[in-house]
């Protein structure tokens, strides 16, 4: 579905031929005048913080890029899209740049490390396809080059758009999952309220300060002494 030729001679003795000396049959003179984008996502502030090897690697694309035959200058990175998911469109004004340019017919090539980075919802995988089938605009991921008006290659395209949506849902369930049994173990804590704090392990404790225990202190014996919530927030605020 997928194949490359070497730029250069093949390489005898079993050897590796170099990534970067690898060319896309696919990749044409209608390519390669328009620009290539670099679409750059992390699906949460916290993701940036963790995983900043893998948004160096995306980043990283653009080295691709020029190995695909693109100038430097021609090569634009999108990453306002940065801590944001991928599971709809709505917010993510570097996805909505990107479908605007393709429908432009300004983009060749739109390079994304998988195509998770791109969407994890079908109905926005499925718009990019459709324009970048409409006005020739080449995907490329870390497996290759694809032409989304070739059928084989929207085929494939598309499994891999079905295959991050699907993973989107089964991240949710194991989340989901594991909130639950806290629940049932007794271990979820989502907040403490006011004038209590939890400790790292788990336990929660009363705020060190006297005057915020004495506060709380307070407030119980008044609910004992009144019976119910009402007469208690009555009293405290008489």
């Amino acid at each position: 579905m997928n194949s490359t030729t070497p730029a250069g001679p093949s390489p005898g003795n079993g050897q590796t031929l170099p990534s970067g000396l690898l060319r896309s049959e696919k990749i044409g003179t209608r390519h390669l005048e328009r620009l290539a984008c670099v679409y750059v996502r992390q699906s949460s502030p916290q993701q940036m913080v963790r995983n900043q090897e893998s948004t160096q690697v995306q980043y990283g694309l653009k080295r691709r890029a020029v190995d695909l035959g693109w100038p430097e200058d021609r090569v634009v990175v999108i990453d306002e899209d940065l801590g944001k998911s991928g599971a709809t469109s709505e917010g993510r004004s570097g996805f909505q740049r990107l479908v605007a340019d393709v429908s432009l017919n300004h983009v060749g090539i739109i390079l994304g490390v998988e195509m998770s980075r791109l969407a994890r919802s079908c109905k926005d995988w499925y718009q990019l396809l459709e324009v970048c089938g409409v006005f020739s605009t080449l995907i490329a991921d870390t497996d290759g080059v694809y032409d989304p008006s070739q059928y084989n290659d929207r085929l494939l395209l598309g499994l891999k758009g079905t295959m991050s949506e699907a993973e989107l849902h089964i991240i949710k369930q194991r989340m989901y999952q594991g909130t639950l049994n806290k629940a049932r173990r007794g271990d979820l804590v989502t907040r403490v309220p006011m004038g209590y704090l939890i400790r790292p392990k788990g336990e929660v404790i009363l705020d060190p300060d006297e005057e915020v225990q004495e506060t709380v202190r307070a407030l119980f014996r008044a609910f004992e002494e009144k019976g119910s919530v009402h007469a208690t927030e009555r009293a405290r605020a008489c």
